[in-house]
């Protein structure tokens, strides 16, 4: 397939990945750019530094751009969902500049990687399933205690509790919880048993 039509669906698969999945579901706009140009950017060195005769080139051009990557992770805070997304706008780029194969290989690992983002970052997708740090005010070291204790404040069953940090000075617990909150499931079961017995869901 022709550089420039590599180039071109590359511009609307990033397009997609950007105005058309995360900006409409996570609304970060200080990402936006940066996906953009780490994108193009990628592209453009990684096509240039293909086409000469250096083929150490390419392999220096994007360890560098793996460096800057690291780097700007690093500097900033981006959830696990944000660094997927932008690992993606990476893939794409090389994608584009890389080329070789069939002429379907590229656009098919393309659109491979928006439906796995489409899917894997879809809001209904474990909906019911939360991450939250809790600051307890009390100094709890026992687990089970810690457990039963989260799951009452919380409503919720909790699937892992991870002790931060224990402040016996200041009497707290500063918790990772893990945990999945029932009431949509409950729910969606009402609704079906109230529409099987023809009642309504209390």
């Amino acid at each position: 397939m022709p550089q420039l039509a590599l180039f071109a669906i590359d511009i609307v698969a990033v397009n997609l990945l950007v105005f058309g999945l995360y900006f409409p579901r996570h609304r970060r706009r200080d990402l936006v750019a940066a996906y953009l140009g780490v994108n193009i950017g990628v592209m453009a060195v990684a096509s240039s530094l293909g086409t000469s005769s250096a083929g150490t080139g390419l392999g220096l051009g994007l360890a560098l751009f793996g460096v800057l990557s690291i780097i700007r992770l690093r500097s900033t805070e981006l959830d696990q969902h944000e660094v997927a997304y932008y690992f993606s706008a990476l893939a794409l780029g090389i994608l584009s500049a890389l080329g070789g194969g069939p002429p379907w290989q590229v656009p098919a690992m393309m659109a491979l990687i928006l439906v796995v983002m489409f899917i894997g970052d879809h809001p209904r997708l474990f909906r019911s399933y939360r991450r939250q740090s809790v600051l307890l005010d009390s100094a709890v070291t026992d687990q089970v205690a810690l457990v039963a204790h989260l799951e009452q404040i919380l409503g919720a069953r909790v699937h892992s509790a991870g002790i931060q940090r224990v402040d016996l000075v200041n009497d707290t617990t500063l918790v990772d919880v893990r945990y999945s909150h029932p009431s949509v499931q409950r729910a969606v079961r009402g609704v079906t048993v109230a529409a099987a017995s023809g009642g309504v869901p209390r």
